[in-house]
């Protein structure tokens, strides 16, 4: 990319189309499967720490938390729990890697009008067969003049793909709803955010927003608001 051109990076789960709904949805029906044994409360603590715990080994996504969850299931029973329950655990995380892509109001629309005017870059992570998968399945790739993958979304991560595809950190904006992984780390090489927040976020994302960032941290409350917080930090540069 021409390294005068203002890119707008986007993020993808939770910014372009529902996700932790999803993840909701399932960690509703294993508190049920485990209700027998735990309270609520403890299930979800002890599901969390093993999912933390195992992010470096599995990342992130359907397949690390389905891992997770069958551990943390036989750690909760004491190894009670049958081979009918953790099939049916298999089920659940294979029901998430096979749920539709559903966009969010009025994404569509406004890549539309962004993209001719910015190169857009969509930046993700997770595992990249699922999220190949939903990248196809959301009709949304061609806005994108790159659509890059990652394991981490870190300072590391952000400084790797800007210098691939010669992009200057001043001059890129990143959109998603994790202040932790869309924000930060891009605020730290000298870029700009825009923070839409999902109406669930995973723990593991919960983050402050960054301070001393005066002209680069942007606070969205829905995406109809992009359009304008990119045209004013553009004219601003």
């Amino acid at each position: 990319m021409n390294s005068h051109d203002f890119v707008i990076g986007f993020d993808a789960d939770d910014t372009l189309w529902h996700n932790e709904t999803n993840f909701e949805r399932v960690h509703e029906r294993y508190r049920a499967l485990l209700a027998h044994y735990h309270d609520a409360a403890t299930v979800d603590a002890a599901l969390l720490a093993t999912e933390k715990r195992n992010i470096p080994l599995y990342g992130y996504g359907a397949k690390g938390f389905t891992l997770s969850a069958i551990e943390t299931a036989i750690q909760l029973t004491d190894g009670k729990i049958g081979a009918t329950e953790i099939r049916q655990l298999l089920e659940l995380g294979r029901s998430m890697l096979e749920h539709p892509v559903e966009l969010l109001d009025g994404v569509r629309e406004i890549l539309a009008g962004l993209a001719p005017r910015h190169p857009l870059v969509l930046i993700t992570k997770g595992d990249l067969r699922d999220q190949e998968r939903k990248v196809a399945k959301s009709g949304l790739a061609d806005f994108f003049r790159a659509v890059e993958i990652v394991s981490e979304k870190d300072a590391a991560s952000y400084a790797a793909i800007l210098r691939q595809h010669r992009i200057t950190p001043q001059r890129f904006l990143m959109v998603g709803n994790s202040i932790k992984s869309d924000i930060l780390p891009v605020v730290e090489l000298g870029g700009a955010g825009v923070h839409i927040p999902y109406h669930i976020t995973w723990e593991l994302e919960h983050a402050t927003p960054p301070s001393g960032a005066e002209g680069r941290f942007f606070a969205a409350g829905k995406m109809a608001e992009l359009p304008a917080i990119v045209a004013g930090w553009s004219a601003r540069k």
